[in-house]
This record gives C-alpha cells, structure tokens and sequence, in this order.
C-alpha cells in the first residue's frame, strides 16, 4: 500500500524525533553560491568539516554571466559570491564546478545529464527548484541555508513528512502541446497554493510519454503550485537516460541498482491524501499573463474577466493586470512583445534548443526582438554546436550566449527592461523577477520561438 514517495523517504529515515520532525538521511546535496556561503560560516564557527564531502556538489550558476566568462565578473556582489563558493569549497574538500568548468552549468541541469541524480535518491539543494530532480524517481526538494548547513554537517536534515498526492494526466498530448504545456495548465488549474503541504507523484499517459527531459520540466514547475517537490516513477525511459553517464553505476553494479531501481513505483494499491485527474485534450500551448505562474491560460484564450475572479481576489488581480499592461477580457494573440528568453533550470536543456530550432529555421528573428539563448550547462552548448543548431541559429539571426540562469532571474547581467515584454521559457513571472518593471510572459519554447520570428504573440500550431 506505498506510494514512491513513502518507500524512499521510508528507506532513509534515520530517526524519528517523538512527536516532532524525521532525521532523514541526504543521499546528495548540491551547493550554489547564493544560499551556501552562511551555511559555511556556520561550520567554520563550530569547528566542524563537511561529514560526507563526496556527496556534496558545489557550482555557482545565479550569478553567473552569460558572456565573456573567462573575464572577472563585473558586478561585485556576483563576483564575491562565486569566489567565495570557490574559496569554500577548497577549504571543505568538495568537488566544485566553476565556470568554464566542462562540467559547468545550472545545477540542475548538470546533476540528471552527468549521472549524478539517480532514482531512489534523496536530494537537497539551497534552491526552490531542487523539485526538477523528482523526474528521475528521486525524492527532492529544496531547503533553507540553515538546512544546508545541517546537512554538510551531518548528511542528514529534520524534516516533518509531507502528504502525497497523486496529479494523473490521462490521454495524449496534441501536437504543439509540450511538458511546459502541461506544467502552466495544472499550475493554473491548482492555483499556486493548491498542493501546499503535498509531496506530488506525476502519473498517466500523457506523464508517461513525455521524454526525460520533458519530465524533468514537469518536476521543475512542483513547487510554482506550492508543492514541497514532484516525482515521476522511473521506467525504460529514465534507465535508458541515466545508462552509462559519468556519475551512473557500471558493470555489475549498474545492474544491481537497476533491479533496486525497478522496485521504485507506487503500489497498486498505493493510497495518497490527495488524487486529481486532468486530461490532456483540455491542454493547448500555454502563457501566462499575470504576475504568478498560476495566471496562464492557452495561448488562444481571451484573459479571465473580472467578474470570473472571486471577489477576495479582484484587487490583486486588477493590480497584476495593471502591472502587465492588460486588460481583463482580452487576447494575448497579437500582442508585441520586446524580449525572448530560452533557457534556465526550467527550460535550458538540448530538446528546448530543439524545439526552438525546429520553428525558427529558415525564419529570421525579428528585428525588434532582442532574443537570449542560454544554453543550461556546457554540456548542452556541446549538444547544440555538435548538432549543427548554431548553425540555424545562427542563420536564423540569433547568437547563443554561454551557460548560466541568465535571464531567469535578475541576479546577473541579463536584466529585462522596466515595461519590456519577455516571453520566457523560465519558471517564474513575479513582479520584477526578471529586472525592475519588466514584464515577464512564461511559455514553452516553441511558444517563445513563435513570438521570437514574428515579434508578437503567436500560436505555434499556426506557424509556418
């Protein structure tokens, strides 16, 4: 009667702490340089060296800037953070990842190609978005830097145990409709508190026919819900993925851990505190038009009129569509926009360079469009250079910048103007999330690759 959920975070449980929290085992901690430096401050005060430093992977991605690398960092507090990830993670003996490192990157981009993600797992990270490694049939979720420090100490981090719910998306997907599809559709479906509290296990056949990467876009956008993460069983799909990187077993412990592996998936009879049902033929290409990932709707719909809003909520949904410059009622089809972003931890990964290149080739972008294309790690810049995309970008009139979030957030050089429209293939649209009054529209990439060509909002489905 376990769901995936309950068998991994059963099988890590150290202690239970009567009437309180679980001391849960951490099977791997990844480490960036906004949420860490305190964390190690911590253990220098104490005396006290990182427990398990092999399980521990440290690499600065935020503050990272998109061009000129092998350059110093311009911005001082960028610079200071990512030397002192460097600094810190010297004196602590952990593999570090800088930049223009081969294996540099977003990390969580970086931890499912390299291997280093695996099912059956527990992992943390300093970062909301730690989600995105439940695709892999891991248990992941993001924590506090009080937390990180907790777990360089120990490996371990108390923890009181989620309720599960189980989000079932039955059907096939029509063409056009993309894990990011998906993903806005639930979110605005649950609203971004609607699984506050829940551990999330995503099922059905439009879950089980997306691609690795595709899963691993559905598990990044858990935590825009309020989810505490998402996970995904693993299957054919997930071995075939993970067989023969870097960091995966080989030999005869490959298959060993696959037997192991094959066990990870909910009982038959496995009970959630929570299961809601969706149906792919209701997802179309999504954008939001707010100022929460919950404020999307498919890319043909008209924005939801006042009196659909309930009463509680109309003032702060006025003040959102005031802050975009919409009004309620009307389309979005048309509508001009300044910037694209294609990228992050969301979004950064070789099949979203794909599917972007799939719609601008033998296009031109236009001309009004200032367009970044952030690859999520150097490995994806390989992917993308070995497969000829550059070329089509390049011929398309875009340039590829270098690894990092960029855009995502406004932590680094590529800032979204106040009062600029961006369509985005990243995770979050808040006021200001992309630079000071910018206007952010999230979407998929062959959203963004539309909006890129023609300079307005476009449906995919229609472009040719």
């Amino acid at each position: 009667m376990n769901t995936l959920f309950d068998k991994i975070w059963d099988a890590h449980v150290v202690t239970q702490v009567k009437d309180g929290p679980t001391q849960l085992y951490i099977d791997r901690l990844y480490c960036h340089e906004v949420t860490s430096p305190q964390a190690f401050a911590g253990l220098r005060a104490r005396g006290l060296k990182a427990f398990r430093p092999e399980k521990i992977i440290c690499m600065p991605d935020h503050n990272t800037p998109t061009h000129d690398q092998d350059k110093p960092i311009e911005d001082p507090i960028s610079k200071t953070q990512v030397d002192t990830l460097a600094k810190n993670a010297e004196d602590f003996g952990l593999t570090h990842f800088g930049m223009l490192h081969p294996k540099n990157g977003i990390i969580h981009v970086v931890g499912p190609e390299r291997g280093l993600t695996l099912p059956g797992m527990t992992i943390v990270c300093g970062d909301s978005h730690t989600s995105t490694h439940g695709a892999m049939g891991a248990v992941a979720f993001g924590i506090g830097t009080s937390e990180v420090e907790m777990v360089l100490a120990s490996q371990c981090i108390l923890q009181s145990k989620p309720k599960t719910m189980r989000i079932t998306v039955d059907g096939k997907l029509d063409e056009g409709v993309t894990a990011k599809d998906i993903a806005l559709y639930i979110i605005a479906q649950m609203t971004t508190g609607g699984a506050t509290g829940y551990f999330v296990e995503y099922a059905g056949e439009a879950v089980r026919s997306l691609t690795m990467e595709g899963r691993l876009t559905l598990c990044n956008l858990s935590i825009e819900m309020g989810a505490r993460g998402g996970m995904i069983a693993p299957d054919e799909i997930t071995f075939e993925y993970i067989k023969g990187r870097e960091y995966t077993p080989q030999g005869e412990a490959w298959e060993k851990s696959l037997t192991y592996w094959k066990t990870l998936k909910s009982d038959n009879d496995a009970v959630f505190d929570e299961e809601i049902v969706f149906h792919a033929e209701d997802i179309q290409p999504m954008i939001t038009y707010g100022t929460n990932p919950g404020m999307g709707m498919g890319i043909t719909e008209n924005i939801p009129a006042m009196e659909t809003v309930p009463e509680a909520g109309r003032i702060s949904y006025a003040k959102s569509l005031e802050y975009m410059g919409f009004e309620a009622g009307e389309p979005l089809l048309g509508k001009k926009i300044d910037y694209v972003f294609i990228g992050s931890c969301t979004n950064g990964r070789i099949e979203d360079f794909r599917e972007f290149a799939s719609l601008v080739k033998g296009h031109r972008k236009a001309d009004h469009v200032i367009a970044w294309l952030v690859p999520g790690s150097w490995e994806v810049d390989k992917q993308i250079r070995a497969e000829g995309l550059d070329k089509i970008f390049e011929e398309a009139g875009f340039a590829l910048r270098q690894p990092g979030c960029s855009a995502c957030l406004a932590m680094n050089d590529d800032k979204v103007p106040a009062g600029k429209y961006a369509v985005s293939t990243s995770n979050r649209n808040f006021e200001g999330r992309q630079g000071p009054g910018a206007r952010t529209l999230l979407a998929s990439p062959l959203v963004a690759a539309a909006a890129a060509v023609t300079g307005v909002i476009t449906d995919p489905r229609t472009f040719n």
